[in-house]
């Protein structure tokens, strides 16, 4: 596996790579959910790569980029174990060299759930995204569903840009009782951890209710928002349940549905998903 910072030695080693091409963006300290991304890549592709970056701009001001969880041996050793050809471990000043005063703007989809909380958000997800693809220039760039937004924004920007690309966005993993993977979840204390469930108990309560014919939109919205207020450590910050296309939120569901939610577990912001009226996003 070839470990590489700059552009040049990144497209040199790719001209050695055989097409196609897949790519998996990280943002480092790997978990089974960014490694269910790389083994579906191998499986679909003839090379794959991967990049390591915590990439600065998708960051607010009072938010955790410095504190990000990293380890970028066990990354690369994860890595290689599930057959990446090439990882793309730039520092910041290659990405955003002196200077730097681009940056790719996605319109009505960045505007509600994470972009309406974290404002710039998606400003900075676009363009780090945008610079990816083309530093790498895959064939297939892979996703998870828990990011389910940032998924529909990529995806957006892609087509719209023209980048010659399939965007494939692969299921949520979870752990066995139900919290989904998140390099985050390495903030949450016991207690905290325990608490973390109410948001896999919301979102599965909706999915029954959906299951049971339940389509007014708000009903769904209320019975997530009261499982989230029977736990004391949660505070909600969205509870959504919007078109899985345009993310407008929805009065009755009539075609496949996001059901979504944003939740502070102490200081730790874990974010989940479920799509109603479909296996998996598309």
């Amino acid at each position: 596996m070839k470990v590489a910072t700059t552009i040049a030695e990144t497209r040199a080693a790719l001209r050695e790579l055989p097409r196609p091409h897949g790519l998996v963006p990280t943002m480092g300290y790997l978990h089974e959910g960014h490694l269910s991304l790389a083994r579906q890549a191998r499986k679909e592709n003839a090379s794959v790569s991967a990049s390591i970056f915590v990439n600065p701009t998708q960051f607010g001001p009072s938010e955790d980029f410095t504190t990000y969880p990293r380890d970028e041996e066990r990354d690369l050793a994860l890595l290689e174990e599930a057959g990446t050809d090439l990882v793309y471990m730039p520092p910041v000043e290659v990405v955003y060299p002196p200077g730097f005063d681009t940056y790719v703007t996605v319109g009505a989809l960045t505007e509600p759930l994470e972009g309406a909380a974290r404002p710039g958000h998606f400003r900075g997800v676009a363009t780090v995204v945008a610079k990816l693809l083309n530093v790498l220039q895959p064939d297939r760039a892979y996703f998870g569903q828990k990011d389910a937004q940032q998924a529909l924004v990529i995806a957006k920007m892609a087509s719209d840009l023209d980048f010659p690309v399939e965007v494939v966005v692969m299921p949520t993993i979870r752990e066995p009782d139900g919290l989904a993977l998140s390099s985050r979840n390495v903030y949450l204390s016991p207690a905290e951890r325990k608490a973390a469930l109410a948001l896999s108990r919301a979102l599965q309560t909706a999915e029954r209710l959906y299951a049971a014919g339940e389509r007014d939109a708000s009903r769904l919205r209320e019975a997530m928002s009261s499982i989230l207020a029977a736990e004391p450590l949660a505070q909600p910050e969205y509870v959504s349940v919007a078109d899985n296309r345009t993310l407008l939120e929805l009065e009755t569901i009539a075609g496949p549905a996001l059901a979504s939610l944003a939740v502070r577990i102490g200081r730790t912001r874990l974010i989940d998903n479920v799509v109603l009226g479909a296996s998996r996003q598309g």
